[in-house]
């Protein structure tokens, strides 16, 4: 393996290790251009829970958790654009999807919405939650840190994240095998489950390679420190123990310093897709968290 593909590699295994059903419908918003921010699948009836997935990962990785929660509300199972073969759209990707979000909720004039999010997904319930504070009443923030920059890149600040960068064209550039050993390498650092590692990879085989690489540039760029005190849903934050469960206690008390209502909670034995790993714990930590919200 070349240099260039390995040092590629150890970046993506990095990246994805610190940022360490009754009535069904359709739905989808167009943004400007017709293109679709997302799509989402609707299952039951009452007041909406949206379940926000992780960067690359579609709208079914909520399913077993839907059916494990004891919430009698409908369920709003997100994909974005460009994952799981859906289109992509124009950059900026994550500020789209952000924004259609904000306005699906105007439009639909919901309230006391809940918000599930791992990864990307929890940086999207922040933003959300800081927007629309007295429509937001819950949320679960799951393996998700206002700025992995901070983690990943220490003191680079977020102007020096262009999508025009050498990292971004290798990775563009990448043959489909090495996408797929990519893929592989990526996948088994992402969750201790043998038989869901083939499903993470072949999710991110399936991703939009344009999406897949500017997406990241856009995650990378966030820091929503400074709206956390904006947000006044009750908050439940759940961290895995992997690699070092004191140092990822330490860094989530540190950047959630400045939200008010939450509780951190650590699962232990876990990497990033903790609804896999310790997916029974987790159920009975969100029933009782949200038995205890009421």
């Amino acid at each position: 393996m070349s240099k260039s593909i390995r040092i590629i590699v150890l970046f993506s295994v990095l990246l994805n290790t610190l940022s360490s059903f009754g009535f069904y419908e359709k739905d989808s918003l167009s943004n400007s251009n017709m293109s679709k921010p997302f799509t989402v699948e609707i299952k039951g009836e009452g007041k909406p829970v949206f379940f926000l997935p992780g960067f690359a990962t579609p709208g079914e990785v909520w399913e077993e958790t839907v059916e494990n929660l004891n919430l009698k509300r409908k369920s709003y199972l997100f994909t974005y654009a460009g994952f799981n073969g859906t289109a992509p759209i124009e950059m900026p990707w994550y500020v789209t999807i952000k924004n259609a979000l904000i306005q699906y909720i105007k439009n639909n004039k919901m309230s006391d919405v809940i918000i599930i999010g791992h990864s990307m997904g929890g940086s999207l319930a922040m933003d959300i939650a800081a927007e629309l504070p007295n429509e937001i009443s819950t949320i679960v923030l799951a393996e998700s840190l206002p700025c992995i920059r901070e983690i990943m890149m220490p003191n680079i600040p977020a102007e020096n994240l262009v999508y025009d960068s050498p990292y971004n064209k290798q990775m563009l550039n990448m043959s489909a095998q090495q996408f797929q050993y990519t893929a592989t390498m990526m996948a088994s650092n992402m969750t201790l489950k043998e038989d869901k590692k083939e499903v993470l990879k072949n999710w991110i085989l399936k991703a939009d390679r344009k999406t897949w690489v500017y997406g990241y540039t856009d995650i990378l760029k966030l820091d929503q420190r400074d709206i956390l005190h904006k947000i006044k849903s009750k908050t439940l934050i759940l961290g895995a123990s992997f690699p070092n469960v004191e140092i990822v206690q330490k860094n989530y008390e540190s950047q959630y310093k400045n939200l008010s209502n939450k509780t951190i909670k650590m699962a232990s034995n876990s990497k990033h897709f903790l609804m896999f790993d310790q997916a029974e714990w987790f159920y009975k930590t969100l029933n009782t968290f949200f038995e205890d919200a009421k």
